[in-house]
């Protein structure tokens, strides 16, 4: 026979309600108990009847872990009020940095002609000053550009100026080195030749002499 589910709400009858509370808490601790050992839990457990008795149970001592509840209690309150904080720092900067993007973009776009219609007589001419001076930082940036493309072309120039002039005094006495090689070949071919034909002549001359 299965056990009747009881409902879950208020007992009426004041001699069943004092029966249930005894039955349930004593439940309770040995949960609470179980708990503790089981898991090595801190438990502390306060129960007041209806008649305002109290009855407690602790695995250690219930003045420590009130302590200690009451310690961690104040820890998260301290962390949510330093997260708060430092949730409202890092909102206020990120509207500042906003701020400033828009200020900065505004900005942009009055330099580039755009968006003038709202601004005063003195904001065209502070705008106008800030254009000039940022076109002559422009124009004398630019003139060093220049000035250094040209001191670079001018060394180049002198460079191969020197060059050339080297190259000037090094062909001539290229070619006369090579003139005075083939000036020393010629010679050196006619003295081999001039050998060969005494050679011919002595013979020509001995066989003159045999035959007479």
């Amino acid at each position: 026979m299965t056990r009747k589910k009881i409902q879950i709400k208020k007992i009426d009858n004041i001699s069943s309600r004092q029966v249930t509370f005894s039955k349930r808490r004593k439940g309770l601790f040995k949960k609470a108990h179980e708990l503790s050992t089981l898991c090595d839990a801190d438990v502390g457990l306060l129960v007041f009847s209806s008649t305002n008795k109290l009855f407690e149970y602790a695995s250690s001592s219930m003045q420590q872990i009130i302590e200690r509840r009451n310690g961690c209690s104040e820890n998260h309150r301290l962390m949510g009020h330093q997260s708060t904080d430092q949730f409202q720092i890092e909102s206020e900067s990120s509207n500042t940095l906003r701020k400033k993007l828009e200020d900065k973009s505004q900005e942009l776009r009055q330099m580039n002609g755009e968006d003038l219609q709202e601004l005063t007589v003195q904001e065209l001419q502070k705008l106008e000053a800030q254009l000039r001076r940022s076109l002559s930082s422009v124009s004398k940036v630019k003139d060093e550009k220049f000035m250094q493309s040209i001191n670079t072309l001018k060394r180049k120039e002198v460079e191969l100026i020197q060059e050339n002039q080297r190259l000037k005094h090094a062909v001539p006495d290229l070619i006369i080195g090579q003139r005075q090689q083939s000036l020393e070949s010629v010679i050196s071919g006619s003295s081999y030749f001039l050998d060969q034909d005494d050679g011919s002549d002595t013979s020509l001359k001995l066989g003159l002499t045999l035959h007479n």
